[in-house]
């Protein structure tokens, strides 16, 4: 079971689709593999990135079992937000007793005071019950809900099965450091890990994050971000970072972010095809020579990438 200890880095895994937009099995295997021998500590499935609205009830609890069995020991977060309760709690238990460790809610984009943001998580733990862990998912710049660090200590304090937060407020280094006070001064502790395709992760580490939860196109590198920057070796994790952050950047870009992801994936040979369920954008011809090129200059710093530079 999930539980306020994890840490390091659970990759968020795209679904893997064929060109006709059927998924695809065998590429959800090596995706798992890949995260597994890369030093992934966990992996959630069913993220924004996984284009989970696009998968209909059975089809997402078929996605979230695969990869659970073949991860074997591996803890996974699935996602299992929905517009209802209803909906959620039978993803929500369907995934548990398929051997998940927990499950991500993200706010619908409706809550605006305070009390209603308390009020929806509350709902949600009684609604999968109690003895589920989840995790907060605080993404503002997409849910529009903005969730202050005092939101987030009554939720905490309020739901014990609370155990993670998926820190993805922008600014929000200042929101770390703040949560991590407010546990000095008796809060729960709670696992933090950080989202934003891993563009501020190594500050994030510094301010008090146990590790990150994104899906950059290389998550082998954020795993060694997190185990240098734990390890105190400060400029030789600001280095590694620092080289594959125009990558970063560009893979960031609203709307065409996962087109990037998997168009990356699917050149280092962890999927087999780029495509997206439709709706969705493909790249144009510019715009893959312009990843391209930045694979070519990560490739001048980080030997994973040389062979898609050749």
């Amino acid at each position: 079971m999930l539980d306020a200890t994890a840490s390091g880095v659970f990759p968020i895994a795209p679904t893997p689709f064929h060109d006709d937009g059927r998924i695809d099995e065998r590429s959800i295997d090596r995706m798992t593999d890949f995260y597994v021998e890369t030093g992934a500590t966990g992996i959630t499935v069913l993220g924004i990135m996984g284009e989970a609205p696009k998968l209909d009830g059975a089809e997402a609890l078929d996605v979230a079992t695969r990869m659970i069995r073949r991860a074997s020991k591996l803890p996974i977060i699935v996602g299992v937000s929905a517009p209802g309760f209803a909906a959620m709690r039978s993803l929500a238990r369907g995934v548990m007793d398929a051997g998940a460790a927990g499950v991500m809610i993200a706010p619908p984009s409706s809550l605006r005071t305070d009390d209603q943001i308390v009020g929806y998580y509350a709902g949600a733990a009684e609604a999968i019950g109690p003895e589920i862990p989840f995790v907060i998912q605080d993404y503002p710049l997409t849910m529009t809900v903005v969730m202050t660090p005092g939101v987030i200590r009554r939720i905490v304090n309020d739901n014990p099965s609370c155990v993670m937060l998926k820190h993805e407020d922008w600014p929000g280094l200042e929101k770390i450091s703040t949560l991590r006070r407010f546990e000095q001064e008796g809060m729960r502790h709670i696992s933090i890990l950080t989202g934003n395709g891993g563009l501020f992760l190594d500050f994030e580490m510094e301010r008090g994050a146990d590790g990150a939860m994104t899906g950059y196109c290389f998550p082998d590198m954020l795993v060694d971000v997190v185990r240098l920057s734990k390890s105190g070796q400060r400029d030789a994790a600001h280095d590694l970072f620092d080289a594959h952050l125009p990558l970063i950047r560009y893979e960031q870009q609203q709307g065409v972010g996962l087109a990037v992801r998997k168009y990356v994936m699917m050149r280092r040979g962890i999927i087999a095809s780029e495509a997206q369920r439709k709706p969705g954008p493909a790249l144009g011809a510019a715009a893959r020579a312009e990843v391209d090129y930045l694979l070519s200059r990560v490739a001048r710093a980080d030997g994973r990438a040389a062979k898609l530079a050749a």
